[in-house]
């Protein structure tokens, strides 16, 4: 007889385990298929011991330049080795905290590899043979892998992905990254600040190009002055990549007529691609497209019993936006009412120096949407807790709707910004105008101001520039 659940879910990352806790509150009996680690991606090969790692190379870099701010520092190391101990420490320490929140709340936790049989019907192939278990509903949650070019071969030494990336018992001396998006920017901002001489190349006219425009402009402005080479525009000739026990070298086209380069590692960071394989969804009715799973505004597939959520249906491929898309099926599962979610909503933030942080439309995005806009700026440059901070590069932008005032989207670039994406993803929420973030006291000197600022600015009642 195969044992019941009310939910199954396939995968115990980000999103598999927090819908797993919500199914519970919502007294629910849950099931969850994990055939690694509590936590998935995020936890261990992403997130967690990424930002860890750019946490130990922005202070190795602040100790390397603190007399600007009278801190005279000498015989300043990098000691890899402790900084990979603390990271893994960390995720330990969390992956133990995911482990007894599951037996806090009795979810059963099956370790293995789900298997659809039928649309309710999933095999768990274990270390200790196989069991079959039976959901009311299924969700699958299985996540995302790296991804090449076609004829790149990722070999795991010269040539790697952001799993070998973390995996490194050094740092590169050299290293080109191909993908400007968020894992190649925060990589070659990482190794820059390590000492690595970077080359980061983006196909596309500008790296981070899914942010606002002007946003890019200061990225790419800080890390050329940081001594990153940044080339966008560029096509990589995948013939070209050669790697040898030295090394790796490429060649790349672009408008300015292109060039070779060498390095000791070449991080290819050009995207991932959904965990669909080999989980029988051919039994089932759910459809699969370009490689992503297709469901509704509310996480249902083509089959009524399955749902999935996170990476595996595309979109942004975010822990965060995984969780609330875990929450918002097993809420959907157990009859609660609500509106589907609103991915404009969702905060996307990049760990690099500067960092980068946005919700909603770009302006651009605004525009082509039909909205009259108007738009807020504040700079970094004007701010004093930035000035005291001793990084003045970035600003905030606010985008509104210049007929309502309602705040459509909000764009910052400089230090710690992930931190301040949070009040104006909640004026969204909530359909707060610019007026009102900017009546909100905003405490001085923080960072802070300068989204209160911005706001104000979009009134024109900005009142430090």
């Amino acid at each position: 007889m195969a044992d019941a659940f009310d939910i199954v879910i396939l995968g115990g990352g980000m999103g598999g385990y927090v819908a797993a806790i919500r199914a519970v509150q919502l007294g629910k009996t849950v099931a969850l298929v994990e055939k690694d680690k509590l936590g998935g991606t995020c936890l261990h090969t992403g997130c967690i011991p990424t930002k860890a790692l750019l946490h130990t190379a922005e202070l190795y870099h602040d100790a390397k330049n603190g007399a600007a701010s009278g801190v005279n520092v000498t015989g300043v190391e990098l000691d890899w080795a402790a900084a990979n101990q603390r990271k893994q420490k960390i995720v330990d320490q969390l992956h133990k905290g995911v482990q007894f929140l599951m037996k806090k709340n009795k979810i059963e936790v099956l370790n293995g590899t789900g298997v659809f049989e039928s649309s309710t019907r999933v095999r768990v192939d274990g270390p200790d043979g196989a069991r079959t278990i039976e959901g009311g509903n299924v969700i699958v949650a299985t996540g995302s892998h790296p991804k090449s070019l076609p004829g790149v071969e990722i070999d795991g030494e010269r040539v790697i992905n952001s799993d070998h990336a973390l995996a490194l018992k050094e740092v590169p001396r050299s290293a080109v990254i191909v993908g400007g998006g968020a894992i190649g920017v925060e990589f070659a901002s990482m190794w820059n600040d390590l000492g690595a001489e970077v080359t980061l190349v983006e196909a596309l006219p500008r790296i981070t190009p899914l942010e606002d425009a002007e946003v890019s402009q200061v990225v790419s402005r800080a890390f050329t002055r940081r001594g990153i080479k940044v080339v966008a525009g560029a096509r990589l000739d995948l013939k070209s990549v050669k790697a040898s026990g030295d090394g790796v070298r490429l060649h790349y086209d672009s408008d300015d007529g292109g060039a070779d380069l060498n390095a000791d590692v070449l991080l290819m960071a050009v995207g991932r691609g959904a965990n669909v394989d080999g989980l029988g969804l051919e039994k089932t009715g759910v459809k699969v497209e370009k490689g992503w799973v297709m469901v509704d505004d509310d996480l249902r597939t083509d089959d009524p019993a399955v749902f999935a959520i996170g990476d595996v249906v595309g979109g942004y491929l975010l822990a965060h936006v995984a969780s609330h898309e875990g929450i918002h099926a097993v809420e959907v599962i157990s009859g609660e009412s609500h509106a589907p979610l609103n991915y404009n909503q969702m905060p996307r933030c990049t760990y690099s120096r500067p960092q980068v942080a946005s919700v909603g439309l770009t302006e651009e995005q605004a525009r082509e949407a039909g909205v009259e806009v108007k738009t807020g700026k504040f700079p970094f440059s004007a701010l004093g807790r930035a000035m005291i901070m001793g990084d003045t590069d970035g600003f905030v932008k606010v985008v509104t709707d210049a007929g309502t005032g309602e705040v459509v989207g909000a764009h910052m670039v400089g230090h710690n910004v992930t931190d301040l994406i949070a009040e104006p993803a909640l004026g969204q929420l909530l359909e707060g105008t610019a007026w009102e973030i900017g009546l909100s006291v905003h405490a001085h000197p923080t960072l802070s101001e300068a989204v209160g600022e911005a706001a104000l600015a979009a009134e024109g009642r900005a009142i430090h520039i």
